[in-house]
């Protein structure tokens, strides 16, 4: 019971939060340089035709109008028609946002599966050479930016080589795979060094815990203290910076899309930013508002698993 109470706890909060988000984004869009009507009439275009599409967009009317028409509209399903795709911003989301989500998956995926096996090594060989190494590797890749990283495998694995593609996505699964390999590692490395210095941290406070001593004490099985005791612990923290670090991940798609000719999301917003796409730029900032705060909401209820007392906060 204490587990339902706690989940539609955080979905209530998540209200207030929703609504916020909105009225920032209305006003962040609307303090972009130039203006949209222009950038659709072009620059031959006579000041009437300006106001006329000026009138069509609603920019016309005063700001406290606009908001209600967005926040009406958006409660609706609403979220405008696309200047650029001459499109429902909707349908554009809906055709753009499966690519993300894969990518997003995809690299997170990869963080894991090189974070956890490194730092669960590194910890119960702290001091040795594995340890030194495992660090000193990540740390390089903490030091490099994610662009920059990109644009080194871009180079030498897929220009160079020719191992991967430069760009695209791909049909079948396999094929999505294969297309977003090099995006989904560039991001990969990076959220992966910061995952492995935490988990590692965690790991050797949790195996220097007195409780973990008794259990040894005890005669325990070390594959048991190891399963049961010190990896649940240690994930408690490692699990809340993953969660930050998937809702960073998909604000960085706009760079990591860009680079590799993504069609997701992050390059959609791009566009739509040049192109001064008011609706487009809402809607794309909205559904990454919305799939950020789903994200905290699943890692708040999965660090409750892990530590049954957060339930009773």
């Amino acid at each position: 019971m204490a587990g339902v109470q706690y989940t539609l706890n955080r979905l209530v909060l998540m209200i207030p939060t929703f609504f916020l988000v909105m009225i920032i984004i209305f006003l962040l869009v609307r303090l972009l340089p130039g203006d949209p009507a222009i950038a659709m009439a072009g620059d031959k275009a006579s000041d009437a035709d300006i106001a006329a599409i000026r009138d069509k967009l609603g920019l016309s009317a005063p700001l406290w109008t606009q908001f209600w028409l967005f926040l009406t509209n958006t409660l609706q399903g609403d979220l405008g028609r696309s200047i650029l795709a001459r499109a429902p911003v909707l349908d554009v989301v809906l055709a753009r946002l499966p690519t993300t989500l894969f990518l997003t998956i995809y690299a997170v995926t990869l963080s894991v599966l090189i974070a956890g096996p490194l730092a669960f090594l590194a910890a119960v060989n702290r001091g040795k050479w594995q340890d030194n190494l495992i660090r000193a590797v990540f740390q390089v890749g903490l030091s490099m930016p994610v662009f920059y990283i990109g644009l080194l495998l871009l180079t030498f694995l897929a220009a160079h080589l020719g191992l991967f593609p430069v760009g695209g996505y791909g049909e079948s699964f396999v094929d999505r795979l294969y297309h977003l390999f090099l995006p989904a590692v560039t991001v990969a490395l990076y959220t992966s060094a910061i995952l492995m210095r935490n988990l590692r941290s965690a790991i050797i406070e949790v195996i220097d815990a007195e409780y973990v001593q008794f259990a040894r004490a005890k005669g325990l099985p070390n594959r048991l203290i190891l399963g049961r005791h010190v990896l649940k612990n240690a994930l408690i923290s490692t699990v809340t910076l993953l969660g930050l670090s998937i809702g960073q991940l998909m604000s960085g798609t706009l760079v990591t899309e860009t680079v590799f000719a993504v069609p997701g999301l992050g390059r959609s917003m791009l566009e739509a930013i040049f192109a001064r796409d008011y609706p487009l730029i809402q809607g794309l900032t909205l559904t990454f508002a919305v799939l950020v705060s789903l994200v905290f909401l699943m890692t708040d209820l999965f660090q409750s698993w892990l530590d049954p007392r957060m339930r009773l906060t």
